[in-house]
């Protein structure tokens, strides 16, 4: 996904990427989210915005290797979503992701094909539903790509820290 300037740019990366396990001295910059989780609305009326700055926020940090701050952001866009909306099943699809390369992080490659290919099914689930034409996240989103190239990654004989799953690069694929 391509992503222009935006609000998303002027927030800063946390001070440091959190892994569980890892970063036992130090929590997550709760700090330095909370900026994006205060630009979340209550609830988005009817879809979730490809360029608002807390969903670009929550892929930028993904794409960086924040993956448990990704993770934290998107799941508090997912929770204003509209109920029953496609985004909301694009949004679980890629907190999935962002979690999968967290565990490959944690060099836990088992942990991360499962969450693949929970996501996989996510992106099945939404090719499934009717397409609704409109400035929403789903529509901006290469969701094929993004489908084919985790078939890609299930169908290798292990996974590594090499194969997490950066959203820009399928943009631009």
């Amino acid at each position: 996904m391509s992503m222009p300037p935006s609000n998303a740019a002027k927030l800063p990366l946390p001070q440091w990427a959190y892994v569980p396990g890892e970063t036992a001295e130090a929590e997550a910059d709760h700090d330095t989210l909370w900026q994006a989780m205060a630009l979340v609305p209550s609830r988005f009326q009817d879809f979730v915005p490809a360029r608002h700055p807390a969903l670009r926020y929550g892929i930028a940090l993904n794409d960086a290797g924040y993956f448990w701050e990704s993770q934290e952001i998107l799941e508090a866009v997912w929770a204003a979503a509209p109920q029953g909306g496609r985004e909301r099943i694009l949004l679980r699809a890629c907190i999935q992701i962002a979690n999968a390369n967290l565990r490959l992080r944690m060099q836990k490659p088992r942990a991360a094909a499962r969450y693949f290919g929970e996501a996989l099914v996510e992106l099945d689930t939404l090719g499934r539903n009717a397409a609704a034409a409109g400035d929403g996240f789903v529509e901006a989103f290469p969701t094929a790509r993004l489908a084919a190239l985790l078939k890609a990654k299930l169908a290798q004989p292990a996974l590594t820290k090499a194969d997490w799953v950066e959203f820009g690069k399928i943009g631009r694929a």
